[in-house]
């Protein structure tokens, strides 16, 4: 019985020393080469990892140590200051991992693009101490940071992932890898995750130009081509082409706005060609508002070059506009349910133009045949009408 009880308080003892290892903060740490002190630091809710610092502000520098303890030696860890949001994107990164030849390697990172690496690269803070440790699977990055002048609270983002040989490969998209953000008071140590009002308006951004150029503008073009082959749909067809190319040019003048802001906002972070296609949408829609304020009578001489031009920019934009909408979706890279969702709308769309496409056909193969059973021609290509007269007239 005694064996027994002392087994038995062994194991709880072993228990109690692992909630407590595991359960371990921040401060009471101690583990630091050279016994390094910093003044305060934060544990991260997730990603298990930790951020120790000393702000002088006297000459605006900053000191840390971002570290993360169970870190794999085909792991990299990451740590960043975002000047503008709580994205990675547009962050300045300081990157750490353990290289092929089992050293602990770091650099900055500007991250301007989405991507599956950090690519070496430099930031827009000074950083004139840099260095990594990897230690008991602990890796560990050491900064010394010039701050801009009176910046005492910052979005910082932190992140982890797998390596590619020597680089680091994208990291996984789970909830705590989107978690990892928020922003950090230097002077109490309060972090909040605070709104992120640039990601709110590239959401904005995003679904206003899906709805408009990526959506409506399809719909218009269809209500345009198929409906008017019905004559009782005239000239109903063609006030619901006109009323939905109106709302979606409104809609996405409002959307290339919000892009447009976003972009003066967001100076270190660019997207060309999305940028450049979206100018140039902007532009053709533009352009077929004037149209329409010129189009000539259907009689007039000048109409077939007006059809040729409106048909052209309108299709120009459909097709620009839906391959946007996907770059806009691959930038924001939101849940892939969203993709789909558009990838879905996309494709019902077509398929409806096919079916509609088919008919009109068939419609139209029908009147053709059906105005040649009232005017046959005759051998000579006059219709009958003619063809009787000449008869008539060379019986005379």
């Amino acid at each position: 019985m005694g064996m027994k009880l002392q087994s038995y308080f062994s194991v709880l003892i072993l228990f109690s020393l692992c909630l407590s290892a595991s359960a371990q903060t921040c401060r009471s740490y101690n583990g630091f080469t050279n016994n390094e002190v910093f003044a305060a630091c934060v544990d991260h809710p997730v990603l298990n990892s930790f951020l120790h610092w000393t702000l002088i502000q006297s000459n605006n520098t900053l000191r840390i140590a971002f570290r993360r303890p169970s870190t794999g030696p085909n792991q990299w860890i990451a740590w960043a200051i975002n000047p503008q949001s709580l994205n990675m994107i547009g962050s300045q990164a300081l990157v750490a991992y353990r290289n092929s030849s089992g050293i602990a390697r770091a650099y900055t990172s500007n991250v301007v693009l989405p991507g599956p690496t950090l690519q070496e690269s430099s930031i827009s803070f000074e950083v004139p101490q840099l260095r990594a440790t990897y230690v008991n699977n602990e890796m560990t990055i050491f900064a010394t940071i010039i701050l801009r002048e009176n910046l005492t609270t910052i979005n910082q983002v932190w992140q982890e992932g797998p390596l590619n040989g020597d680089s680091p490969a994208s990291h996984a998209i789970t909830d705590a890898n989107k978690a990892s953000r928020n922003t950090l008071d230097l002077l109490t140590g309060s972090s909040t995750a605070a709104s992120d009002t640039v990601q709110k308006k590239r959401n904005t951004h995003g679904v206003l130009n899906a709805v408009s150029w990526g959506t409506m503008m399809p719909m218009g073009a269809i209500f345009a081509r198929y409906l008017k082959v019905f004559k009782g749909a005239d000239p109903a067809w063609f006030y619901l082409h006109v009323g939905c190319q109106a709302s979606a040019y409104a809609v996405g003048v409002a959307g290339w706005a919000t892009g447009i802001k976003l972009g003066s906002d967001s100076l270190a972070v660019e997207y060309n060609t999305h940028r450049n296609i979206g100018i140039t949408l902007f532009v053709f829609g533009t352009l077929q508002v004037f149209a329409l304020l010129l189009r000539p009578n259907k009689d007039h001489k000048y109409r077939i070059y007006w059809n040729i031009y409106h048909h052209s920019i309108g299709y120009s934009v459909i097709v620009l506009s839906i391959i946007n909408v996907f770059k806009g979706l691959d930038i924001l890279n939101p849940d892939g349910k969203w993709k789909r969702a558009y990838t879905g709308i996309i494709i019902f769309l077509g398929a409806v133009a096919v079916v509609l496409e088919v008919i009109t056909w068939i419609i139209c193969i029908k009147r053709k045949r059906s105005n040649s059973d009232k005017f046959p021609h005759n051998i000579n290509g006059v219709n009958g009408i003619n063809g009787n007269a000449t008869r008539g007239e060379n019986r005379v």
